[in-house]
């Protein structure tokens, strides 16, 4: 590849200085990029995807935080102040190795504190970072029944449902609390030393009573946001004296929920029980076994066996262990999970199932004559296996995406209401383009009745057919909710990416519907056109070669050092690619795989700013004409352009339209993005993409974020190829970190029943 990059570089060498472009301070201007490089080596768990700040940092949410004197954190705009916001998971200062498990297990006052909005923010971009260890034989914790499966449709009306529920203009206007239980909720935290900022939070979570259930459980502290183990342990100490005790069983209960919670950010929908109790423990847990017992008979986590072979029991696997003895004795791996997500999971799965089984066909259509009209191969055979499933999944790279819409289309002409729903406003858009307006939606919209056909008075969706693009992107919860509003008879198509970069949010609804092969199953032949393309698919398959491209649709510029790569981004965005390719700068989109470090987003789009739009920055930080994203709420990403600002808040303007952000939401949702992360960018593509890969990007670099970064550009794609061998490694490399799932083993139970 290095050979394409001669023609843009040659012309380019007598413009290149040696200095980083204005508004940057080369290397050394990456606030925080020392901290943000650290893993949490010692716990799989709390350890976030990679190095601080990476794409788990996309969604700001208040986890930029700032630590108080007891270490606490309470949320803050962020290390860049009010314009680049909450810096969202994996940002600010990561907590050294293992510190999080005090030696004590309980911390006295004067405990260092900790900056944590890595570790504890809603983590994304989870590819490729920590994996979880590896299951240990025994998997029982003493005393702890494996829970059967929960009754099928249980998610319906809980977490399953939330996630698409929310309205994406200005993001969701929080509900008022009571401001008497903020005020107790701030007395209380505020004697224990914990920021009163902390309060409104705290009363969301706990309620009326948060004052009085702080006071009585002061390690409900960790549910709220930003809080770690050792400053929580900090404030129960100062609440309750001599009384706190590492072994108190409100701390071990605390510990359990606070765990699977950081697990979730991993990805993770349950734990191992082995792997569970080896965090308690490393946290000073006298007795992990009976924490995680508690925790299950107070209904607190849900557990099951791994496989469902094994004995139900953990007590039944130590007697059928005792009974066979040392040779062929076999331990009863568990899995601890979340009620929230093992429900979704099983709402998932029986959904699934519901779609098969209430499928009758139609008698009106003549589906073979739509698949022989259709674009090519791969759409009609599509167009067969919709025509005989209520269930579908499809997978493919970007030019399959035109074989949904050509599904749609077909049934939308034979008379059925039929839609395809995108995850991003991008992809929404160029759905639209090729089905017309009423016919595409986001998966958003259409959950939350904004687009598309609304409900019917069963409350089911008032369709026949829904076509679901960019899958793999959904979380456990979104897809359940997905397939839960889809009415008995009609035909459902899950269509993804197999190659790219996992959900956001917890789970692998896609990948684990694919692998149960439950459903009629179609794999695209349709290979993505060009050298991009060509390119794209190899790196699909772990290899990366070089392509040829005469007119320079690929560009790999070699850089040696953070400063350079800097200068010759902002140099390729504002300059180069707008004079060799013909693509003005504001549709060219720089992709990086973290907001810290040397060259993460902070720093790009200060360099960026400053030569494409300098300004004060007298809205909040943000200026007329700054391109921004705003993420109302975690794994939501809309990009638009700042137009001005209210008394009421930031005006946008976005892709579906304007876009007010309330004033108290503009720290924690929006953040310059000239230059974004590859979980910002998934979904949606630009004429032109410039792709920054850093020579410390370390495990944040992965398959499938290269994958995902280099397949956003339609016609041009420049690397800023810093990583010298890293990149064919990574490519070469494991797709992603694995996550930890049931839904296969659910969706293949319910399926044989």
């Amino acid at each position: 590849m290095a050979a394409e990059a001669a023609t843009m570089q040659a012309a380019e060498a007598a413009e290149v200085g040696a200095g980083a472009p204005a508004g940057t301070d080369g290397a050394d201007g990456a606030p925080e990029a020392e901290a943000e490089a650290t893993d949490d080596a010692q716990s799989s768990v709390e350890a976030t995807d990679g190095s601080g700040d990476e794409d788990g940092a996309e969604e700001p949410s208040g986890a930029g935080t700032e630590a108080s004197e007891t270490g606490v954190t309470a949320p803050d705009a962020g290390a860049d102040g009010p314009a680049s916001g909450a810096t969202g998971p994996a940002t600010g200062p990561r907590p050294s190795a293992g510190a999080d498990a005090p030696q004590s297990g309980v911390t006295g006052p004067g405990a260092a504190p900790q900056a944590s909005a890595g570790a504890d923010g809603p983590q994304d971009g989870r590819e490729g970072h920590g994996e979880a260890p590896a299951a240990s034989g025994a998997g029982a914790a003493a005393g702890v029944e494996a829970r059967p499966r929960a009754g099928a449709g249980a998610a319906s009306g809980g977490g399953a449902t939330a996630a698409g529920a929310r309205v994406r203009e200005g993001g969701l206007r929080k509900a008022a609390v009571d401001p008497a239980a903020v005020a107790a909720a701030k007395a209380v935290l505020e004697e224990g030393g914990a920021p009163g900022e902390l309060a409104e939070a705290a009363a969301r979570a706990l309620g009326e009573r948060a004052g009085e259930a702080l006071r009585e459980d002061p390690w409900l502290v960790l549910g709220l946001p930003g809080v770690r183990v050792e400053p929580a342990d900090t404030f129960a100490r100062a609440l309750l004296g001599a009384q706190c005790r590492p072994d108190d069983e409100r701390r071990a209960n605390a510990l359990v929920g606070w765990l699977l919670e950081r697990a979730a950010e991993k990805g993770h929908t349950a734990l191992r029980s082995a792997e569970l109790q080896a965090e308690l423990a490393a946290r000073a847990v006298p007795d992990p076994a009976a924490a995680v017992a508690s925790a299950v008979a107070d209904g607190q986590v849900l557990v099951f066996p791994e496989h469902p072979a094994h004995p139900a029991t953990a007590s039944e696997a130590a007697s059928e262990e005792e009974d066979e003895g040392e040779d062929g004795a076999a331990d009863v791996p568990l899995l601890i999970g979340l009620d929230r997500y093992a429900l979704a999971e099983e709402s998932l799965a029986d959904g699934c199932v519901r779609l098969l089984r209430s499928f009758e066909g139609d008698h009106g259509t003549d589906w073979e004559k739509a698949a022989a009209g259709a674009p090519s191969k791969s759409a009609a055979e599509l167009i067969r296996a919709a025509a005989g499933s209520g269930l579908v999944v499809h997978s493919g790279g970007e030019a399959a995406r035109e074989e949904p819409t050509a599904l749609v289309a077909a049934a939308r002409a034979a008379g059925l209401r039929a839609y395809a729903a995108a995850y991003t406003a991008n992809g929404r858009r160029r759905l639209a383009e090729a089905l017309g307006e009423d016919a595409a939606v986001t998966v958003e919209a259409l959950l939350a009745g904004t687009q598309g056909p609304g409900r019917s008075g069963d409350g089911a969706l008032a369709l026949d057919l829904l076509a679901v693009l960019d899958a793999q992107q959904l979380g456990i919860e979104e897809a359940a909710s997905l397939v839960e509003a889809v009415p008995d008879g009609a035909r459902l198509v899950f269509s993804g990416d197999e190659h790219a970069m996992w959900s956001a949010g917890p789970g692998l609804a896609f990948a684990d519907m694919l692998a149960a092969k439950s459903c009629p199953r179609v794999a695209s032949r349709t290979p993505d056109p060009g050298p991009i393309g060509e390119l794209v698919s190899l790196i699909g398959i772990g290899e990366l070669a070089p392509v040829e491209a005469p007119d320079k649709e690929v560009v790999v510029v070699p850089v040696r050092d953070p400063r350079e790569a800097v200068h010759r981004t902002v140099q390729l965005v504002a300059d180069s690619v707008p004079r060799a390719i013909g693509v003005p700068a504001e549709r060219t989109q720089v992709i990086t795989p973290g907001h810290g470090g040397a060259v993460g987003t902070r720093v790009l789009n200060a360099a960026l700013k400053e030569r494409l739009n300098p300004g004060p920055g007298r809205f909040a930080g943000f200026d007329p004409g700054d391109r921004v994203v705003h993420v109302p709420v975690p794994g939501r990403t809309l990009p638009g352009t700042v137009v001005g600002a209210e008394p009421d808040g930031l005006r946008l303007e976005c892709e579906d339209g304007p876009v007010l952000v309330p004033r108290a939401d503009v720290a924690t949702t929006v953040r310059h993005a000239w230059a974004i992360t590859g979980h910002q960018a998934a979904g949606m593509r630009w004429p032109a993409v410039v792709v920054v890969v850093p020579g410390d990007a370390g495990p944040l670099l992965t398959r499938s974020w290269v994958y995902t970064a280099f397949a956003r550009g339609e016609r041009h794609l420049s690397v800023v190829q810093g990583a010298d061998q890293g990149l064919a490694q990574a490519v070469a490399g494991p797709q992603a970190a694995p996550r930890t799932t049931r839904l296969v083993t659910v969706l293949r139970e319910l399926a044989a029943d």
